[in-house]
Order: structure tokens, then sequence, then C-alpha cells
């Protein structure tokens, strides 16, 4: 927990209730021992009386404790107090909120103003994205220097990956949310799909849930795997520059995750424009797929990877097959899709070599 100063209080007061602002008094309310049958609270509030506008306030500041519960990073904190604020006054008898803020690096409280929405504000990058080379390499136009844009991305994953963070319930938690979160496996098969979809339906829907069950708790033995992750490394998030550099846009769902994710999320978009010219992976997009893994394995040694893999080839095959997302595929490719989404499941260790056999 932060330690929140006598004097970034009373500044914090003053910014949002005005200069006059001025703290009486602060003091604990409660004792996190001491809530009877609850055992755990997730954050420890303090009593403010202070003097604004000539009216003397009391009012209750809180910071959420962080845990392992979906807690563990302060934007999933800031999540839940910024949804506390915006709906706690909507409801009969429920305490209205005063103030939102944050506190920043030195320690000072700062408020925020009647939030409506949130933005972010990048720097420019050179380049093209990565998937007009595929769309060149499918129409004809292969160069042995692709090839070696694939190697430079497993480079680039085998650095990232290195760097490794032991906390059991965060890979948990990474694992659940594969499967669950709203814009991951479950979500996908909820809004991607429209209901009783006749290239894989409902029955079909719920086999692979079923079994997506089993490999959640196979899982659970590979917490050690914790990993640094971009979470979303496909080729719309890839700028390429004509110099052969790169650079990644977009890093999502955490700074920690399974590095099967990202390695499958790649190699998953070589076999969908393989499948545009081939009923499998071949030709120019097996080679920078087959360049892509075993430059990755060279610098990693990491085989147990394939015994992890499965479940995210599910995710990311799901997104690739959605006619929401991907509308103009022929029926040809996205049968093949779900027939890999359908079979891959079925074998314990990921066979990348043999990555066909799945799409029968």
């Amino acid at each position: 927990m932060i330690e929140l100063k006598i004097e970034s209080i009373e500044a914090y007061l003053k910014r949002a209730f005005g200069d006059d602002a001025r703290l009486v008094g602060a003091g604990d309310i409660g004792n996190l021992d001491e809530q009877g049958m609850k055992g755990f609270g997730y954050g420890k509030p303090l009593l403010l009386r202070f003097e604004a506008g000539g009216e003397f306030r009391e009012a209750v500041l809180s910071v959420m404790k962080g845990d392992k519960y979906g807690h563990q990073f302060y934007w999933d904190r800031g999540a839940i107090l910024m949804f506390q604020y915006e709906t706690s006054a909507r409801m009969e008898k429920h305490v209205h909120p005063l103030g939102l803020g944050y506190v920043d690096h030195s320690d000072a409280l700062v408020p925020m103003d009647e939030p409506k929405e949130f933005f972010i504000l990048n720097e420019k990058l050179e380049g093209h994205d990565y998937f007009l080379d595929l769309d060149r390499i499918k129409s004809g136009d292969f160069r042995e220097s692709d090839v070696e844009t694939a190697r430079e991305f497993a480079r680039w994953l085998a650095r990232v990956h290195s760097v490794k963070l032991d906390d059991t319930h965060l890979y948990y938690r990474r694992i659940r949310n594969l499967l669950g979160s709203s814009e991951c496996i479950l979500g996908l098969i909820d809004e991607a799909f429209p209901h009783s979809y006749i290239p894989f339906d409902d029955n079909h829907f719920m086999a692979l849930e079923k079994r997506l069950i089993d490999w959640r708790w196979k899982l659970k033995e590979y917490t050690h795997r914790l990993s640094a992750v971009h979470g979303d490394f496909h080729p719309w998030n890839v700028l390429v520059t004509d110099g052969g550099d790169f650079s990644v846009l977009d890093r999502s769902r955490g700074e920690w995750g399974e590095p099967a994710g990202d390695l499958a999320t790649m190699a998953i978009n070589y076999l969908l424009w393989s499948l545009y010219d081939h009923d499998g992976m071949s030709g120019p997009f097996e080679r920078m797929y087959r360049a892509y893994i075993e430059e990755y394995l060279a610098l990693t040694g990491d085989m147990e990877i394939f015994e992890v893999m499965a479940p995210f080839c599910v995710f990311r095959g799901l997104v690739i097959a959605s006619p929401e997302w991907y509308p103009d595929h022929p029926e040809s490719v996205r049968r093949r899709l779900f027939n890999f989404v359908g079979n891959v499941l079925e074998d314990d260790v990921f066979d990348w070599e043999n990555i066909n056999k799945y799409l029968e």
C-alpha cells in the first residue's frame, strides 16, 4: 500500500474543492483485522475532516489494495474505482462519491474532474503494416528478405520472453482470461459468431468449451513459464520499414503471460495467408513459418512451449475464422480454420511440424 502524506492530502483538497480548503484532521476508519466473518479487505479507508467554502465537511478517502483476485495492477484497481465513481450516485441509498483521482510518482494526489473517456498519445513510427507484405507475397512477389523478417520476429520474441516473473497466481489469471475474457475465447464465441452458426454450430462450440476446461487444469502445472509478453503480436500490430527493421504497436492483455500466445499469434497468420492459395501451410508462407519457429527454438530451447500452445491456437484460430472480423474468407478457408480449431486440442503436444494434419 502507498503512504498518503498529510500535506499531499491537503494539496489535493485545495485542487478539488478550492484554494480555501483546509484539512482539519485525518484518521483511520475501522480495522481490516476486525471484519467478523469477512477474512480480507481491499483497502483501508481514511476519514478526512476539512473545511471548504466556509463549510465543515467529512469524507472517506480510499485506495484499493493490490491482490491476486484480479487486482494486481493499478489499472485493474483504477477501473473499479472509475466504475464506482460513475455509478454509485445513481443507486438509491448508496454513498455518493465526491471525487476521483490518482496518486502520481511523486505521491501527489491528482484529482480527475468528471472523467468521460480516456486517451493515449503515442509517437509516430515509420514503416508500413506487415499485412501488406503478406498480401504482396500472396500475389506472387516473394523475396528472400521475407524469410529473414520472420527470423527477426523470432529473435525479438526470444529477447522479450527471456524476462521471467515468479507469480503463480498471475499465470492462473492469464489462463483464466484466455478462456473467459470478453475479448478472448468465450467472448469470441458469444460475440464474433452468429447464434447457430452453420459452419461451426452450437454443439461444436459447447464441445470446444468443455475440452478447454481440461486444458485449463493442465496449464496449472506450467506457472514457471510466466514471462514478459506482447499479448497481440499479429500482422496489423507490426510496422516494417523498407530497410528491414520493424516496430510493434498495441501491447495488450497485460505485461506478463505465456510465451506460447505470442508465438502462436503470428504463426497462425502465416497459415491464414497460405490457405488462400493452398489446402494447408505451403509455399513461401511455410518457409516463413518454419524459419520463424526454428529460429525461436534455436534461441530459447523452449520445446515445452508446444505442450501449452493449443488453447492459444484456438483463440487465434477463432479470431481469424470470425465472419464478423474476416467476412470475405472463401468457404474453403473458413472450413479449414474451423477444422484447425476443432482438432488442435486433441494433441497433448502441438505438432508444429505437421500443422496441416489439424486442417482435415
